[in-house]
């Protein structure tokens, strides 16, 4: 058995997906250059085991992403790079996190008024007895999306803020409500990959990086009152800290 073979078998990811999101790897490190003519059909066939009805999906799935061009008896070249401006910086400060989300512009796409539970970790609070309302939104920058938001939200909170959060981020909106107390901010960043539903609402492709926040606030009742999931564009994203921020310069130990 070839050695891609055991690797593609540990992805229900389409074999074309993974192809492509190697190529698209070697135009982002700059291995492939803009203007350079890649491997034929043949040598890729070869180098990554697989039909070439595999390759040709992987060429037109990057094709239609702006990065190759085929062209008819030349072969297939570099016409572009993936968009990275990495704008987004995960704030690690929970006032920081509220400001930086306050004016956000988004969009909200689904909601569930008798939602289902949210599932909790331990250290995550107990459930809220009255219930959640469920809502899913899309949050965009520059007019293009950037993150799914996937929210339950205990019902006493939704019906406190009524019609503020059909249309605007929730959490400043809950800081703001002088009855509630907000004990705990957990907050847990993952790597994940987009679902059919998050490759959707982010125009990706299925299965490409996604970088996963999940944040649920605890308040003085021990009750998670906002459990959130959010997915955002893995181009987007970056996380940026300074390790010596609160210990301060480091000198050297030496004699």
């Amino acid at each position: 058995m070839n050695k891609l073979t055991s690797i593609y078998d540990r992805s229900r990811v389409p074999l074309y997906i993974q192809v492509a999101s190697v190529m698209r790897q070697r135009i982002d490190t700059g291995h492939w250059l803009e203007g350079d003519k890649i491997s034929t059909l043949e040598e890729l066939e070869k180098e990554f085991a697989v039909a070439r009805v595999t390759i040709r999906q992987a060429i037109e799935l990057l094709r239609e992403e702006g990065l190759l061009n085929a062209q008819q008896g030349r072969g297939t070249f570099v016409s572009g790079k993936p968009k990275h401006n990495r704008w987004l910086n995960l704030a690690n400060d929970f006032d920081v996190m509220v400001s930086s989300i306050k004016d956000n512009v988004l969009k909200r796409v689904h909601i569930e008024e008798t939602a289902s539970s949210p599932e909790l970790s331990e250290g995550e609070g107990q459930l809220a007895e009255d219930g959640y309302v469920f809502l899913r939104s899309v949050q965009y920058n520059s007019g293009e999306p950037f993150s799914v938001v996937n929210l339950h939200l205990a019902r006493s909170i939704f019906d406190k803020g009524g019609k503020q959060f059909m249309h605007a981020a929730a959490l400043p909106k809950i800081v703001e409500m002088a009855d509630v107390t907000i004990s705990h901010a957990h907050q847990t960043l993952t790597i994940g990959v987009a679902s059919p539903e998050t490759a959707d609402l982010l125009k990706i492709g299925l299965g490409e990086p996604t970088a996963d926040c999940r944040l649920v606030l605890v308040d003085d009742k021990d009750v998670a009152i906002y459990v959130a999931d959010i997915h955002y564009h893995k181009n987007c994203f970056a996380l940026r800290t300074d390790l010596l921020e609160r210990s301060g310069p480091r000198r050297g130990a030496g004699k």
